[in-house]
């Protein structure tokens, strides 16, 4: 484990840097950096303390430090001691309201950012409006003590991508902004988009140690399209390419011995239907109308394994930790509502824990193979995708066989699954790790930026 030294501030002291000698020992040291601010300083031996930096008034205000009393590593390179990370968290729809800057997302934030002590880190919110181009600053919003903070300071070591959903991610002065932070100050941005799921059903097929997870997905073209695969599969799903949260998902089924098909969907007004035609034609001009279908795609149905009637998936979070390597960081089960064609709790699903689902040897296979699946597919998906990666959200499904097969990867998990009592801890290790996967990425910058920016 990396040491971590609390960073004081001493009035009568001006340019000097009082530091452990372990900190001089392989030579002098003239130049102190945080966030993207450096200045030069005299650093003296502190011989009798291995915990504390002691910096002077100039030095402290020189970099804009906010003095919150957290213990921050620190990286040495080229002479320069570098403290933090700082690490801006890049979102959008701030408010002008002191106790809820961010609306209700708020509450998310506070407790993502008080990790910040047993991390060692500085973690802040911020947004386009925000940032001060012509200083080098950020108005950034901290959580301290059980509340928000506003201070100045430095662009940061490495940014957090939190924007809230792909509207905002495709207006175009927030892209501009992303593209001169990264390309112009050279920092890392990471988590920097939503996934596309024929992007990536398309990237995953190209790599041979995952595509055996993977169910046979196209992008809806014809009737006849669907008609071979309710053939082959007797039930298929029709997802939005760029949806989220289980809306727009139907489930088409053929009964052969009937000659008839049926449609399950949420409609309009959060109902769950299943509704009966004698063609597939009339069941799309029926339930689906005028709507444009060339942003849908039409996936394998799964008969999956079944509690009391009623089938279930698993959510497998999955984490970098600050030395770069994937976790799984938590497993939950999700079981469909009645009617419902996904396992979503809006539509009137539920979390459960495998332990309370499966007896202890059969919730240990099922723990066993969803994070072999998932540690696979967190490899594959970061070498296919572009930008940076800290953190996946998957949803798995197991068949009757007991068979894992990949529904969707998201880069920016919802956080549902947490709600349950007994995942309360893994929701606390999955947001110690976004913020903690930042420290490596800091070092990388500054030790081996060509890792980083190749």
């Amino acid at each position: 484990m990396r040491k971590r030294y609390l960073i004081k501030i001493d009035d009568n002291r001006q340019s000097d840097i009082y530091c452990p000698p372990s900190l001089l020992k392989n030579g002098p040291l003239t130049k102190i950096s945080f966030g993207s601010l450096s200045v030069e300083a005299n650093f003296l031996a502190h011989p009798e303390e291995n915990e504390k930096i002691v910096m002077g008034r100039k030095i402290f205000e020189s970099i804009h430090f906010p003095d919150f009393q957290v213990p921050l590593h620190v990286f040495i390179t080229q002479q320069t001691l570098f403290i933090g990370p700082l690490i801006g968290i890049f979102t959008a729809g701030f408010t002008p309201f002191p106790l809820r800057p961010i609306g209700e997302r708020s509450m998310f934030f506070s407790k993502l950012l008080s990790v910040k002590k047993t991390v060692g880190a500085l973690p802040f919110l911020f947004g386009e409006q925000h940032i001060d181009w012509e200083n080098g600053l950020i108005k950034g919003y901290f959580f301290h003590e059980d509340g928000w903070e506003i201070r100045n300071v430095p662009f940061p070591n490495v940014i957090y991508d939190r924007l809230p959903n792909r509207k905002t991610e495709n207006n175009s002065t927030l892209k501009k902004v992303k593209e001169r932070l990264q390309k112009d100050y050279l920092i890392p941005w990471y988590n920097p988009g939503f996934f596309n799921k024929l992007d990536v059903h398309e990237k995953l097929m190209d790599d041979h140690t995952v595509s055996t997870y993977l169910p046979e997905t196209l992008p809806f073209t014809s009737f006849s399209s669907i008609e071979v695969m309710l053939s082959q599969y007797g039930h298929v799903y029709m997802k939005p390419i760029n949806g989220s949260l289980g809306l727009g998902v139907h489930q088409i089924l053929f009964d052969k011995n009937e000659n008839e098909y049926y449609c399950r969907y949420r409609d309009s007004g959060g109902i769950n239907r299943l509704r009966k035609f004698k063609s597939l034609e009339s069941l799309f001009k029926t339930v689906f109308g005028q709507k444009n279908l060339d942003q849908m795609i039409v996936q394998q149905g799964i008969h999956l394994m079944k509690i009391e009637q009623r089938p279930l998936d698993f959510r497998v979070h999955t984490n970098k930790d600050d030395t770069g390597h994937w976790k799984v960081t938590a497993i939950a089960a999700k079981i469909a509502g009645p009617g419902s064609v996904t396992t979503h709790l809006k539509n009137g699903g539920m979390i459960k824990t495998p332990t309370e689902l499966f007896l202890p040897h059969e919730s240990e296979t099922i723990i066993s193979k969803l994070t072999q699946a998932a540690l696979l597919l967190s490899s594959a998906l970061e070498k296919q995708m572009e930008g940076i990666i800290g953190e996946i959200g998957f949803d798995l499904g197991i068949d009757r066989d007991g068979e894992i097969w990949l529904f969707e990867a998201n880069s920016k998990p919802g956080r549902s699954i947490f709600t349950h009592p007994e995942l309360k801890e893994f929701d606390l290790l999955t947001r110690k790790l976004s913020i903690a996967f930042a420290i490596f990425l800091t070092e990388q910058s500054i030790n081996h930026p060509e890792e980083i920016f190749r």
